[in-house]
């Protein structure tokens, strides 16, 4: 398939459809009832649980937020409350809806309290034993018809609900941090999960003022597996000479505004990481162990000034030169960093529609779009995949697979390549 020019216009109204059309969900009848939501638990007061609430909230939904350590639930309502605060002083809502709409929100210790509860969001960090407790207190705890959701981003959905006696009313609900600021919502159907779970989180999604998109389980679901595809390639080519700053650099002409070791140092770099550890990453490893862990310690990848603006480290280059033995002067071009970065998020779609974890292409556009700062201009993964053509996009999978077989390209990019057709046609399945 050749590349395909699309003016801007054509590039807006493409968006506008794939929006419209993530709402659709086939299969499921436009008369499924739904289940009534009138109270909300959530299982967590961190970052992400209280950004969480606060969408239930701010729609006028009470949350009753748990968490284990009083200072924990208070710190937590604490940093709500002033999210609240700073957004009435800009002007945004009154100043008396932060007091009604911390009046939705109730702190507690105790999980029973969640028993009348209509729908309950595990909100805790990603440790699988951890999650398949709290779905066995939440079974023995929650009312028949209560709706079991987790926000896990990455984890197997199925397998938590293995430890249910009601495996159709577990479903996920991954929400983006910030949570109270990100719109997408990647709703992931589960093995079992009953046709009015999914249909009454999708309608929930709207009264919360987020984009939905139905997605299925399989590691890091529609998102976040292919942004690993763009991160093991990002970390490749610092093994071929490139350095971090040339990586986010060449994304950033790209159009994303952070690139993979600018998000890194945002995040943190010792997000799964602990002293001694030694992981598939050593050169993440090295600049843990010297404490460069990021923006919040003012050094990672880069060096940070008293601003937080970040500037290309020698520290971290004579890292890397140490482990990689490679002279940063064999750094690749910028069109072949853009396309070892990109090409490969393309063909991760493919294979996620031949898997069936997405309902059509365009969702996997609207989930990068909302989720993920893809620039807009391109469109999407598989929007830009038909700007491209198949043909340049199998000559890379083609190069980046004879080295690792993760990368071996999908069925449906040799048969677009071959046969014709576009991207954004390729069905599920």
């Amino acid at each position: 398939m050749p590349a395909i020019i699309m003016s801007p216009e054509q590039v807006s109204a493409y968006i506008a459809q794939a929006g419209r059309d993530a709402w659709k969900v086939p299969g499921l009848p436009a008369d499924t009832p739904l289940r009534e939501i009138r109270s909300v638990g959530v299982i967590g007061a961190g970052t992400m649980g209280g950004g969480i609430s606060m969408n239930f909230a701010t729609a006028g939904i009470p949350v009753r937020i748990l968490e284990t350590k009083q200072e924990a639930l208070d710190r937590g309502l604490g940093v709500v409350r002033g999210h609240y605060q700073r957004s009435a002083d800009k002007g945004r809502f009154p100043q008396e809806d932060v007091g009604v709409r911390m009046g939705l929100l109730t702190g507690t210790l105790d999980m029973e309290s969640f028993s009348d509860c209509d729908l309950v969001i595990e909100a805790v960090f990603e440790d699988m034993d951890l999650k398949k407790r709290i779905f066995s207190d939440l079974d023995r705890i929650m009312k028949p018809g209560a709706i079991l959701a987790t926000n896990t981003s990455a984890l197997n959905i199925d397998a938590i609900a293995s430890t249910t006696k009601r495996p159709e009313d577990v479903i996920g609900l991954h929400f983006f941090s910030p949570a109270n600021v990100m719109k997408l919502l990647e709703i992931v159907r589960a093995d079992h999960t009953a046709d009015d779970v999914i249909a009454t989180c999708m309608d929930l999604a709207k009264k919360i003022n987020k984009v939905a998109v139905l997605v299925g389980v399989c590691p890091g679901f529609v998102g976040n597996r292919i942004l690993a595809a763009r991160q093991a390639q990002a970390q490749k080519l610092v093994y071929q000479g490139a350095m971090p700053w040339d990586v986010d650099a060449a994304l950033n002409t790209f159009g994303f505004r952070m690139g993979p070791y600018q998000m890194s140092d945002l995040a943190g770099l010792d997000i799964g990481w602990k002293k001694g550890a030694k992981t598939a990453n050593p050169i993440r490893d090295a600049l843990c162990e010297i404490d460069r862990r990021g923006q919040k310690t003012g050094a990672g990848y880069y060096d940070y000034d008293e601003n937080r603006n970040p500037v290309p480290s020698s520290v971290t280059a004579e890292i890397i030169r140490d482990i990689t033995g490679v002279d940063s002067a064999a750094a690749p071009s910028v069109e072949a960093i853009i396309a070892s970065c990109i090409h490969p998020m393309i063909n991760e779609g493919l294979k996620i529609l031949e898997e069936k974890k997405a309902q059509r292409a365009s969702d996997i556009d609207v989930v990068w779009l909302n989720g993920y700062g893809w620039p807009a201009d391109k469109g999407g993964p598989m929007l830009y995949g038909d700007m491209v053509g198949a043909e340049t996009v199998l000559a890379t999978m083609e190069r980046l697979g004879a080295d690792d077989e993760r990368f071996a390209p999908a069925e449906s990019l040799k048969r677009l390549a071959r046969d014709g057709g576009r991207f954004t046609e390729v069905p599920a399945g």
